[in-house]
């Protein structure tokens, strides 16, 4: 076993490599590893000006230290830097009144008012402290906002008044007296008159004063809980906020052992999956009552339900129980209001395998069900949660709520009727509404999907009243859109497998042509001819077709090698038409293709875009279905691209890491060598918001994670592994790949490699450790498959 330290690699760059390591791409890894240095700055951070004339994006064409904001008029004329004091002037976010004819926002935190004919900007305050949160009224007539942790208006005439009156800690009563005390007390007003008259001229004179005082909210104190989320309903009689509970968890730390002090310092990290978690509660303050409640979870259907996986654990004689004797534990979402006050809540399960959509009487706390949506694995998918959000809105009737949902197995757009609980669904098909805004009269939607296909993204239209997607984008590949404030223009940022992305403008409309704002590839980038990888489907032991990319060398050889990789996250999509987020990898590939490999990228099962079932059908088994198809694909390389059956090597970061371990420990023989980058090697020291939802937590589901992770099949490995982490990762921390190394010298291995990168975290950033990581990537590929 060889260890290596990228500190003392100073002359790495200089290693000549044995004739099998040698390069006959006219790329090198040190160029493709450069990353945007040597592709070039695409545009991000896209926005319009008020009056729907100008789009400002983030760019950097004259590759400077930092990217800089630039503005370009949609009528022509190129690109050019926006100044300082300019972008002190620009409004940031906010919200639009009804009609639109104003904007509200905060910026440094102060509120800014815009007529948005004009482009006036008025400031309304000017404080130390900060204000946040700004919107209207429903009448429009005041301004609310919250100042530290309370909520307040301010009126047209310029008045302030404070709604709220929320106190962290407990009020202090008056001490109370000992029964000795008690006893003195009394006997004082008994014997002497004077002390009875002055006592009741005190207490006379006290209610006089509370009498003359003015009307103040009520006085909450909510102990040593956090409260967020504080919402005023647009008739200002009610106010809703959430209090946390914060877990006495045990969080974790991550030494950093090059600092600019010179002395070990350490990062404080998350906690570990399994360990204690926050609760929630939802309240309401009912302003003309003066008083708070809280919301009983207990209303809620079904919230006693255990997961179906615990009856695995059942033991005994006893009758399994299938419901707990105390409600779960939830988190809520919202609430969103109708513009006359009706409030509607996201509820989820904190074991994630429930999600409720409740209307809240907020005179009483009272939940009405509108939706339910439950999954023995987890709930998920775009504008549904985990990773996809809540994509929840009213339509202009106020009774009638839009939302997504996977209950069909693909995220699509609903309506329901709040007061009859009918639901209608507006889409419908094997594909996935990515996302769904209303348009500003309320009378369509804005829908970002892949309809034509899991593999492309395009932007559509679609009426409240259902029918078919409008396709107004018309370009394959991915389509990301930016609306013009007056809806009649998109701004478009578009890539395609081989083209990075740009900025392009076009009508809002059906058949208008796109025009290319930027150009931000490099003379270096554009002198390489990229390839366009194909996308192939082959089927997967179980009978599923799988979909994968794969690049292929000019003059491919008979029992030539292969290389499959493994994307991260899991849940993410790397076969498409666009351009990847793994844009090294990507390079690498071509490069690997050059020199005669074949290249296999698989969506597995896991991957995002393609339904729910797909995503989760690695529930409770990580390294199950998802490794089987790197297995499967290996033996689609043998049987379809005549891919020598020992010249097969994998490898990818973070999920794709733990893939490689698991395929080398698990499917010995399968892959020659294999190289983790940033590996997860045990699910039991991961953190809680991802793993939980998949393999649910260790010391309830011990089954899922011993069979899910890599440290407990160690003993399988009998070909070439690589391993590559950065020792400041505060994501997948350095301990696992510590832990894995002192597993495998026990083990008494000695086919493997270690490289360490004392300055990089999760995401590498520095090209000189992503150079030295390919370099052994290639060079582990070179002399094990050729």
């Amino acid at each position: 076993m060889r260890l290596y330290f990228i500190i003392i690699l100073c002359t790495f760059s200089t290693i000549v490599f044995s004739q099998k390591a040698i390069n006959t791409s006219t790329l090198t890894i040190e160029q493709i590893m450069k990353g945007d240095d040597f592709v070039g700055y695409s545009p991000a951070g896209i926005s319009w000006s008020e009056d729907s004339k100008t789009i400002y994006f983030s760019w950097n064409p004259e590759m400077d230290t930092l990217r800089s904001l630039y503005k370009v008029n949609i009528d022509g004329g190129k690109p050019v830097k926006v100044s300082i004091e300019e972008q002190k002037m620009l409004p940031s976010g906010g919200i639009y009144n009804k009609d639109g004819s104003r904007k509200l926002f905060t910026k440094n935190g102060d509120i800014f008012i815009m007529n948005t004919s004009s482009g006036e900007i008025t400031q309304i305050t000017n404080t130390v402290d900060p204000e946040f949160g700004a919107q209207f009224s429903g009448d429009e007539t005041k301004i609310i906002y919250n100042s530290g942790g309370n909520l307040f208006t301010i009126s047209e005439n310029g008045i302030i008044t404070q709604l709220t009156n929320f106190r962290r800690g407990n009020k202090r009563d008056e001490p109370r007296k000992t029964a000795n005390e008690q006893f003195l007390e009394a006997q004082q007003m008994e014997l002497f008159d004077i002390l009875r008259e002055r006592k009741a001229e005190r207490e006379l004179q006290q209610a006089r004063n509370k009498e003359l005082q003015p009307k103040r909210p009520y006085e909450y104190y909510y102990g040593d809980k956090n409260m967020s989320s504080i919402q005023a309903s647009p008739d200002l009689k009610f106010i809703t906020f959430r209090l946390t509970k914060n877990a006495p968890d045990k969080p974790t730390d991550v030494p950093n052992y090059v600092s600019e002090s010179g002395f070990t310092q350490d990062l404080r990290a998350r906690p570990k999956v399994g360990s204690p978690q926050d609760t929630y509660e939802f309240g309401i303050y009912d302003i003309e009552k003066d008083t708070v409640y809280l919301v009983d979870t207990k209303q809620i259907p079904a919230i006693y339900n255990k997961p179906a996986f615990l009856k695995d654990y059942h033991k005994g004689s006893e009758p399994y129980k299938d419901q707990y004797e105390k409600p779960r534990e939830v988190s809520f979402f919202g609430p969103i209001f109708s513009e006359d006050s009706k409030a509607v809540v996201n509820i989820t399960s904190q074991d994630n395998k429930d999600r409720w959509i409740m209307l809240l009487d907020l005179p009483t706390g009272k939940l009405k069900l509108l939706d339910h949506q439950h999954d023995d694995a987890w709930i998920g998918g775009p504008g549904v949660g985990w990773f996809g959000g809540n994509n929840l809105g009213w339509l202009s009737d106020n009774k009638t709520l839009y939302f997504q949902s996977e209950k069909t197995g693909y995220s699509h757009l609903y309506l329901v009727d709040v007061i009859s609980g009918e639901q209608k669904a507006l889409t419908n098909g094997k594909f996935e509404i990515r996302s769904a805004d209303l348009s500003h009269d309320k009378q369509y939607f804005y829908i970002t999907a892949n309809a034509e296909g899991p593999h492309e993204q395009h932007f559509y239209k679609l009426s409240v009243n259902g029918g078919k997607l409008e396709k107004i984008t018309q370009i394959i590949g991915n389509n990301e859109v930016t609306l013009s404030p007056n809806e009649q223009y998109l701004a478009v940022r578009y890539s395609y497998s081989n083209k990075p992305w740009e900025l392009y403008v076009m009508e809002n409309r059906t058949g208008a042509q796109m025009k290319q704002i930027t150009q931000s590839t490099t003379a270096e980038f554009n002198k390489y001819k990229w390839r366009d990888p194909e996308i192939v489907w082959f089927k997967a032991s179980d009978g599923v077709e799988v979909p994968a990319r794969i690049y292929r060398p000019a003059k491919p050889k008979k029992g030539g090698p292969a290389v499959i990789f493994v994307h991260g996250a899991g849940y993410l999509q790397n076969v498409h038409k666009w351009w990847s987020s793994y844009s090294r990898e990507y390079m690498f590939h071509n490069l690997l293709a050059d020199n005669g490999y074949t290249v296999l990228d698989i969506d597995y099962r896991a991957s995002d875009g393609y339904g729910r079932d797909w995503r989760t059908a690695i529930y409770r088994y990580m390294g199950g279905r998802d490794l089987q198809d790197q297995v499967d694909g290996a033996k689609f390389l043998v049987n379809n691209y005549n891919i020598g059956k020992d010249k097969i090597g994998i490898y990818g970061g973070s999920y794709g890491g733990f893939i490689t371990l698991m395929a080398l420990f698990n499917s010995p023989g399968t892959f020659k060598s294999g190289a983790g980058l940033r590996s997860v090697t045990d699910w039991a020291h991961y953190n809680h918001g991802y793993t939980n939802n998949i393999l649910n937590s260790p010391q309830e589901d011990s089954i899922a994670y011993h069979r899910s992770s890599p440290i407990n099949f160690a003993e399988g490995l009998k070909d070439n592994l690589l391993i590559l982490h950065g020792m400041v990762d505060v994501n997948v921390h350095f301990q696992d790949v510590v832990r894995l190394s002192q597993r495998l010298i026990e083990l008494k291995k000695d086919n493997w490699e270690f490289a360490v990168y004392p300055l990089e975290d999760h995401g590498f950033v520095e090209s000189s450790s992503w150079t030295d990581e390919y370099k052994r990537i290639f060079k582990l590929f070179q002399e094990t498959l050729k």
